[in-house]
């Protein structure tokens, strides 16, 4: 059993506090109202929005009301979200389990307020360190980093796995818009197929690896590097290594017997949990591919979600009541999943990296003392981009037996400027959340068919179109996809999941979890 100390964070059983069973009450009172209802008040659009800069978040359509919104908030407050936040941005030992801080967002900070690791100032270490990835990469970009046969850079493989795969990949997907003449691969799967048809694509000459590796010593991704190595040797010599492989990694011993040179590794920190590391070392593929401002930019606006999270009442605190809506589904409507659906195909793999951002942080099933929880924990994240999961699983959101709270993820420009696909993609969107929230009630069916001359089919076909509605979304949207709106997103995410753990009394950054399997594989793998 662990015991609470002052670096710790509190430990408060939500069901036991006086706000649960209030909302358990309200909860009894209220279950029936739907939200075509709700949404009959002329201010409900207004009340029930937030806007942060180039980004609007309207959560009008949720079954809540302002007493709802008061009473999730007064939860926050009992189990001490306010205090938790504090300790996480001061830097205080919250990743209790493992010992240790919790700080991707200093990373992004611009403040020169000092944020102390072991006593010691960290600042000076992160801004040294962005100082090697900007440096690194215009090198890289401008073509003034040469291979062994002195030709520039045209290819970067990231080998990872995790975090140190999941965040870069998604960014550079996302951001594909502003990426330069560098073409970026990643590899993750130890299926030997997957590294096969990443190697048909590349010229050793031109080709920089980037391996990324706390310890060096993960099997999938060292085992990757070592095939890619073999293959790089097959036409160069052990001397070429360091023109072509760089490394973020604390292990310098392993970096060094690889072949890297010292001079191109970059830095992690204990501090910083892979699946929150995009923002560190990790993001050095995502600034080459996109160049070192762009990069920057990420991480400034992750920074701007930062500050809203930290400085915002609760009641207008976007991560914050994202997380509080989820917790009144998953806990009191008896929800189990989320879905994610973004209106950019830029964003395709988004879901995916919230998947392991959300369910491999709060997927725990022991709370904070150590004691089993017998309440519903993390929920189930998936998603796709729209318009295509209109004509792939909508059809279960919109009339299936499984209640389903969806955030809409879109954006009031497009890119290259296509307007009338833009308009028509939007369309979508809204005409999407609409359709949720209201349904399609029997009358209307009825008078549909009518006049559609379909008399003989009413009776028929009726149940089979009508829609129920009341079914929750979020709409997000931002001006535009820029490299700041998206560092924005993916921290109004982070910071979702961490009030999420907090309210649930879990510990959301360790992850003991993807432990046994892999022990297991090494067994029989040994057995072989």
């Amino acid at each position: 059993m662990l015991k609470n100390n002052s670096m710790a964070l509190k430990n408060i059983n939500p069901t036991k506090t006086s706000a649960w069973g209030k909302l358990t009450a309200h909860f009894g009172e209220n279950k029936n109202k739907t939200i075509k209802d709700l949404c009959k008040d002329p201010m409900r659009k207004e009340d029930f929005s937030v806007v942060l800069g180039d980004l609007s978040v309207d959560f009008s359509k949720n079954r809540i009301d302002k007493e709802t919104i008061s009473l999730l908030v007064a939860l926050a407050e009992e189990v001490g979200l306010r205090d938790a936040i504090e300790k996480q941005f001061n830097g205080e030992i919250i990743n209790v389990t493992e010992g240790r801080e919790v700080l991707h967002t200093a990373l992004r900070s611009t403040s020169e307020d000092p944020v102390y690791v072991a006593g010691k100032n960290i600042k000076p270490q992160i801004q040294t360190a962005l100082r090697k990835i900007k440096s690194f990469s215009n090198k890289v970009v401008s073509g003034k980093w040469k291979g062994y046969t002195g030709k520039s850079i045209t290819d970067i493989v990231n080998i990872g796995i995790g975090g140190s795969d999941l965040g870069p990949d998604m960014v550079v997907e996302s951001l594909q818009y502003y990426k330069n003449q560098l073409t970026t691969h990643f590899v993750s799967n130890i299926d030997g197929d997957h590294v096969s048809e990443v190697m048909k694509k590349l010229n050793p000459e031109t080709t920089l690896f980037v391996i990324v590796s706390k310890t060096f010593t993960t099997q999938e991704t060292i085992t990757n590097a070592e095939t890619l190595k073999n293959w790089f040797l097959k036409s160069a010599t052990i001397f070429d290594i360091p023109k072509h492989f760089v490394a973020v990694s604390t292990n310098l011993e392993a970096v060094d017997n690889f072949g890297i040179d010292k001079s191109n590794v970059f830095t992690m920190w204990n501090w910083v949990g892979g699946r929150f590391s995009l923002w560190s070392g990790v993001g050095l593929s995502i600034s080459l591919s996109i160049g070192y401002d762009n990069y920057r930019a990420l991480l400034d606006g992750a920074e701007e979600m930062d500050l809203h999270y930290r400085n915002t009442p609760f009641e207008k605190n976007i991560p914050v009541i994202l997380a509080l809506l989820s917790i009144w589904y998953n806990n009191f409507y008896g929800a189990e999943t989320e879905a994610v659906l973004p209106y950019s195909q830029y964003l395709k793999k988004l879901p995916d990296y919230l998947q392991q951002a959300i369910m491999e942080s709060n997927g725990k099933g022991v709370d904070r003392n150590g004691d089993v929880v017998d309440y519903q924990t993390g929920t189930i994240v998936w998603g796709s981009t729209g318009t295509n999961m209109q004509h792939a699983f909508m059809q279960l959101v919109h009339q299936g037996t499984k209640l389903i709270p969806a955030d809409f993820i879109g954006y009031k420009e497009s890119l290259y400027g296509l307007t009338e696909h833009h308009k028509s993609l939007m369309a979508n969107y809204y005409g999407q959340i609409e359709a949720l929230a209201y349904g399609k009630t029997k009358e209307a069916v009825h008078l549909e068919l009518k006049f559609s001359g379909d008399q003989e089919k009413i009776e028929k076909l009726l149940p089979f179109k009508v829609f129920e509605g009341n079914r929750p979304s979020n709409a997000i949207v931002f001006d535009k996809l820029t490299p700041h709106s998206l560092g924005k997103l993916v921290a109004m995410y982070e910071h979702k999941i961490f009030t999420q753990g907090i309210l649930w009394n879990i510990y959301s950054y360790d992850q003991f979890g993807v432990e046994l399997g892999k022990e297991l594989a090494k067994k029989f793998l040994t057995a072989q």
